[in-house]
């Protein structure tokens, strides 16, 4: 069986299930649990003989054997149980809960499963469901879940540019479910001829990240295990903790991440131990950071610096404010001309994420050492936004868009560029700005675009009125969710604030 077929066979039965107010983030869930006790009683057996640490009573078995009642009632306690295991088993089964309250369906979800050997099935067939489950999520935009979900071309071409190599770790501060991490895995895999060593590194220490919310990081580990990334028994890499409130537990070789959109943060990182600044709740101290700030965009552009190795290289999405707010941004701007060589920037397109609306970029540099002089001395920008148009349904984003980026980036030897714009050809998409030119800018604005939109004068080449149509909706959606999230920015300082008539 095929990865699409199964794909459509276990996602066919969430329409019976929705009807029960059972999402598909829910199901996904439910899904992740089965299918996690499902290989931990396959690899119990010949020829595998592996003992995974589930207790007694609480495997596979015993949830076949049973329906009705006993069936829910042995499920809520098989997963609190399990929760509180160690390692990876703990950690996929960290405060679960049955989101499927009728037993007959729930029955039904274990035959299903039950009726797949999937410790045989080939880790690109298991890897592509799990991915394919994930995308349907993120594809359901009342769930939240393509937050998540960073798209996957996007991914490629980053990683195509970046070129990571075996025995180096890669890190991702707001990882998700995992995307950057298989596709470095694939390139990896695909480029280079492993020996004993490299392979286990790669399979049990090449990658580490956080995330924040559960449901997610849950999502991600048993994403990378059906990858054949980390084992059952193994102690996960992928931490729980806020990447941004304590520096980085080690420093990695490559960066690779989109982190949360939303400019305001509801806390704030200080870089001063003077005592100036009032210490309240969610105020946290970042000696390594330049700037203080609450936009957490910036925060996460100045933890990323700190988590990479001397020459270590990064890649991260960001949005437009990042490269031309001021105050703050101006600092980190500065800051990151000088001590690392931001050699690339890749201006994205809207209509290309699930956060609706979203004007982003991706910010290519290299850490360095201290010393007087900047590092950067020109910064090559590649605009891939003016008049291009892209919609989720209609004209997704594929990686055959971004070849051209690709290959003027020249990941070969990045050193031997050539600009495709020039006084005789001012349409051409990739050129070169010098460290000068950028610093004489106001506030250091890297928000530069020089080509003409030609939607502004041309109306006999206008989009498909059907794409017109899908991409005002999706400024509407993202027009909303800007205000709901003005809305819930003043609740939160409301919430906040001491009682009237006290200090």
């Amino acid at each position: 069986m095929n990865a699409q077929t199964l794909v459509n066979k276990v996602w066919s039965f969430c329409h019976t299930l929705r009807d029960d107010g059972v999402g598909y983030g829910d199901y996904l869930e439910q899904l992740t649990y089965l299918i996690f006790l499902k290989l931990a009683d396959e690899y119990s057996r010949p020829p595998y003989d592996r003992d995974i640490g589930i207790p007694a009573g609480y495997d596979w078995p015993s949830l076949k054997r049973l329906k009705g009642a006993e069936l829910e009632a042995h499920y809520i306690e098989t997963l609190r149980v399990l929760g509180q295991e160690g390692g990876m088993l703990g950690q996929i089964f960290m405060k679960a809960q049955n989101k499927i309250q009728d037993p007959a369906k729930l029955a039904r979800v274990i035959e299903m499963i039950d009726a797949e050997d999937w410790a045989m099935l080939d880790a690109d067939v298991k890897g592509d469901l799990y991915e394919g489950l994930l995308e349907k999520n993120a594809e359901d935009v009342k769930s939240g879940a393509g937050q998540y979900f960073t798209p996957r071309p996007l991914i490629e071409a980053m990683v195509e540019c970046i070129r990571p190599a075996p025995g180096k770790s890669i890190a991702d501060p707001a990882c998700g479910t995992g995307g950057f991490f298989l596709r470095a895995y694939d390139f990896i895999t695909r480029e280079h001829e492993l020996d004993g060593s490299e392979k286990r590194f790669l399979k049990h220490h090449t990658f580490h990240g956080n995330e924040i919310v559960a449901e997610a990081r849950r999502m991600c580990l048993m994403n990378l295990f059906l990858h054949n990334i980390g084992d059952l028994d193994d102690q996960p890499t992928i931490l729980s903790t806020d990447a941004l409130i304590t520096p980085a537990p080690q420093r990695y070789d490559y960066v690779l991440t989109n982190p949360p959109f939303g400019r305001k943060s509801s806390m704030t990182i200080i870089n001063d131990d003077t005592g100036e600044q009032e210490k309240e709740d969610f105020v946290y101290e970042r000696q390594d950071f330049w700037a203080t700030t609450s936009n957490k965009q910036l925060n996460f552009v100045q933890h990323i610096r700190t988590m990479l190795k001397e020459n270590g290289q990064a890649a991260v999405v960001v949005p437009d404010n990042v490269l031309f707010e001021g105050g703050a941004g101006e600092t980190v701007r500065r800051k990151l001309l000088e001590t690392t060589d931001l050699h690339t920037i890749l201006r994205l397109p809207t209509g290309i994420f699930y956060a609706q609306g979203v004007k982003a970029n991706v910010l290519f540099f290299d850490n360095r050492p201290g010393r007087a002089e900047p590092w950067t001395r020109e910064v090559w920008f590649y605009d891939y936004r003016t008049n291009v148009h892209h919609t989720l349904k209609r004209k997704p984003l594929r990686l055959e868009h971004l070849q051209d980026f690709i290959r003027c980036y020249h990941p070969e030897n990045r050193h031997e560029r050539t600009e495709t714009w020039s006084e005789e050809t001012p349409e051409g998409r990739w050129r070169r700005f010098t460290y000068e030119e950028i610093l004489a800018r106001d506030k250091v604005s890297l928000d530069i675009f020089w080509l003409r939109d030609e939607s502004l004068g041309d109306m006999d080449n206008l989009p498909e009125p059907e794409a017109i149509a899908e991409e005002i909706v999706e400024n509407l959606e993202a027009g909303l969710e800007g205000f709901r999230q003005v809305l819930a920015s003043l609740e939160a300082e409301e919430s906040t604030e001491p009682p009237s008539g006290k200090a």
